[in-house]
């Protein structure tokens, strides 16, 4: 009998079997080590800006978690506040990424509003973070925290 190219003797397929299950394992998960199990994991395209991709995470959250005026308000949100770049920081480093969020207040906003399970960077510098985060807060709370941002 032949398991994955290797004999088995009589009596060691029980100690084969572990072996066999993990290489089992390892061909079936993906090979790309970039690879996110939680929402609005959209990877940039190699002809995209970083504004455009931040529109396409942005139109993502948006559409898991509805949020009020939808995707274009957000985007036009996140273009007044950072220049749609997920790096903005303000002159003082008060208020970071996308949404400029505070910075006091991000660590208590990433532990409320993701899910370990969805593997995201805990940074507010990440758009796809601060995107999922903007958008569950203001699925539940709407935009009052963004009042007057831009012409919104």
């Amino acid at each position: 009998m032949a398991l994955l190219g290797f004999a088995i003797v009589r009596g060691s397929a029980r100690l084969l079997a572990p072996v066999a299950a993990s290489a089992v394992l390892a061909l079936s998960l993906p090979a790309s080590a970039h690879h996110r199990e939680g929402p609005c994991d959209v990877h940039r395209r190699d002809d995209e800006t970083v504004q455009q991709h931040s529109k396409r995470v942005i139109r993502c959250a948006v559409e898991r978690w509805r949020v009020p005026g939808g995707a274009e308000k957000a985007i036009c949100i996140a273009d007044a506040e950072s220049g749609l770049d997920p790096e903005a920081r303000s002159a003082g480093g008060e208020y970071l990424g996308l949404f400029q969020h505070t910075a006091k207040a991000w660590p208590d906003r990433y532990r409320e509003w993701t899910r370990e399970s969805w593997e995201l960077d805990s940074s507010a510098l990440s758009g796809r973070t601060n995107a999922i985060v903007t958008a569950r807060i203001v699925n539940a709370e709407g935009w009052a925290a963004w009042h007057g941002v831009g012409d919104c």
